[in-house]
């Protein structure tokens, strides 16, 4: 009986998966484990690692150029990560102002108390620049954390696509 090789694409596609369910459920522990209230910029950066979950999920189960189409778009969606973590970085060290409206304070209009009340968002909001610390030692904000996490997975697809390329797999 001849053994069915399913390639490299199940095993990296496995690791993507793994990879993003660790950053969501990290977010997911520290919004509603540890009380901490997500800011705008925080809720966009998870986005990323949903996206790499089911692009994982796609490449375990496609086959040949499927999967490797599949892991090839996770080097975007990593770098999308890396860039989101960059602006959001920026933004709680004073560097610019967010590009999200939610991030800044809310304006309130004269009006009745009922009004003032109604206009109200239904969950508090955290500004954008004030960072999250989970480490007390250390000086890296959870943003910061988000896009050096991001980076390292984005060399780890990156040399296991270079590793598939120089065995001859294209």
């Amino acid at each position: 009986m001849k053994r069915r090789n399913a390639g490299p694409g199940w095993v990296l596609g496995g690791v993507l998966v793994v990879a993003g369910g660790v950053a969501l459920g990290i977010a997911a522990w520290v919004e509603y484990g540890l009380g901490e209230v997500p800011c705008g910029l925080c809720l966009w950066e998870r986005w990323p690692w949903r996206v790499l979950v089911g692009l994982g999920l796609l490449a375990a189960l496609a086959r040949g150029q499927g999967a490797r189409a599949m892991l090839w778009l996770a080097v975007p969606v990593m770098l999308a990560a890396c860039g989101l973590s960059a602006v959001h970085v920026g933004v709680e060290q004073g560097w610019w102002p967010s590009p999200l409206p939610e991030c800044r304070a809310p304006v309130f209009h004269p009006g009745t108390f009922a009004e003032r009340l109604a206009a109200m968002p239904v969950r508090p909001s955290k500004p954008c620049d004030a960072p999250t610390y989970l480490v007390g030692a250390l000086p890296l904000s959870m943003a910061a954390m988000d896009g050096l996490y991001a980076a390292g997975v984005l060399a780890v697809i990156a040399y296991c696509l270079s590793r598939g390329r120089k065995r001859g797999r294209r």
